[in-house]
């Protein structure tokens, strides 16, 4: 893609868009350094500059929002992938029975013969997914997949754009208090209240952390340490800028599929995540007669000619490992988005949240 496909980015904003969509600064100024870090790539900007950029390309729709990327399954609860087939004469009337469901966070249509519908279901206790799922069966009458994930090998969804920092490898991560990761597998009443006022983004004001800190009743120096402690343990996935991929012009969703022999997958898994344009990847299992595919790789392209290649090098990549033959892959193409609400964390928070005696928050570092 030409920058001259774009018009609303200019240079300036393609670099931030390229540089910061994780690895931003967990500091109390955070768009200082950031502004510092563009500048030593030979972007002329200052802290107000770039904060002016994020928010217009926010308002823009250019970005779905700013902040932090939760790990919902660090968070805790439970979500799965689920598979089923809706007769195309009574597809939208399927469609909206499960969309009806609070717990389907997202759902496509994606080009398969059987298996056209794809959602996502999200639960705050794992035994709650087969209850949604014979809910929806005994609704809509037809059988559904369930499709865990059984392992992960990549979860990075990085969309770059031609223009400057083209490897998107500004890393911002370090700054800021030095902090200890804990084995605890549950929240703390204010861990709760943090998580659930980041989720849907960081206010786009100079001090973002502050401004949190004050909607939830903590110090500031708490919430910047915990944040950074929460990305070191895995419950954030990254903080930074979150483009919207179709805005950028990445319109071409592919799933591809893949029979690997089991003895495989744990070498196949790590040499495909490695792939810079494979933005999930995991194995899942099969369902014996319906659903032979045990890997999932996902891709996204900006053409169609784009999204083939890009099939091609997995493919190719694959082939290095066992013979690849016509039947073991696929590519399922998602034709519509039927649901797009985001994963709820509010629940799932709220069940893995122990009391604590009051007082204040605990240190970051403290179990």
């Amino acid at each position: 893609m030409s920058e001259d496909a774009d018009p609303d980015l200019d240079r300036v904003d393609r670099a931030i868009v390229n540089a910061f969509q994780g690895g931003f600064p967990v500091v109390e100024r955070p768009f200082e350094p950031a502004a510092e870090a563009l500048r030593d790539r030979g972007i002329d900007i200052d802290a107000h500059g770039l904060l002016a950029r994020i928010r217009a390309m926010d308002e823009a729709g250019t970005l779905t929002r700013f902040g932090a990327l939760v790990d919902a399954e660090a968070i805790g609860g439970a979500a799965t992938l689920v598979a089923m087939h809706a007769p195309e004469d009574e597809f939208d009337a399927v469609a909206e029975q499960v969309n009806a469901h609070r717990e389907v966070a997202h759902n496509y249509e994606r080009e398969h013969p059987h298996l056209n519908m794809w959602f996502v279901v999200s639960v705050a206790d794992a035994d709650r997914v087969r209850e949604v799922l014979d809910e929806i069966e005994a609704e809509t009458g037809q059988e559904t997949y369930n499709l865990p994930k059984q392992q992960e090998f990549r979860v990075e969804a990085k969309f770059l754009v031609d223009g400057p920092v083209p490897e998107g490898d500004v890393d911002l991560s370090h700054p800021g208090p030095d902090v200890s990761p804990t084995d605890r597998d549950h929240l703390t009443p204010p861990e709760r209240d943090l998580v659930l006022a980041v989720q849907d983004g960081l206010p786009l004001t100079e001090t973002p952390y502050a401004d949190v800190a004050d909607e939830i009743d903590q110090p500031v120096d708490w919430v910047v340490a915990t944040l950074k402690r929460f990305d070191e343990e895995g419950k954030v996935r990254r903080v930074g800028v979150v483009p919207n991929h179709y805005a950028l012009g990445y319109t071409e969703n592919g799933m591809t599929v893949w029979n690997v022999p089991d003895g495989r997958v744990d070498e196949v898994g790590p040499a495909i995540a490695s792939l810079g344009f494979v933005t999930h990847c995991y194995e899942r299992p099969r369902h014996e007669g319906v659903w032979p595919y045990n890997f999932f790789a996902m891709t996204h392209g900006r053409s169609e000619e784009e999204s083939a290649e890009r099939v091609r090098q997995v493919r190719d990549r694959m082939a290095t490992f066992w013979d690849v033959g016509e039947d073991d892959w696929d590519t399922l193409f998602s034709t519509r988005i039927l649901k797009k609400t985001g994963i709820r964390l509010d629940e799932r928070a709220d069940a893995n949240t122990a009391a604590t005696t009051a007082g204040g928050p605990p240190e970051a570092g403290d179990d």
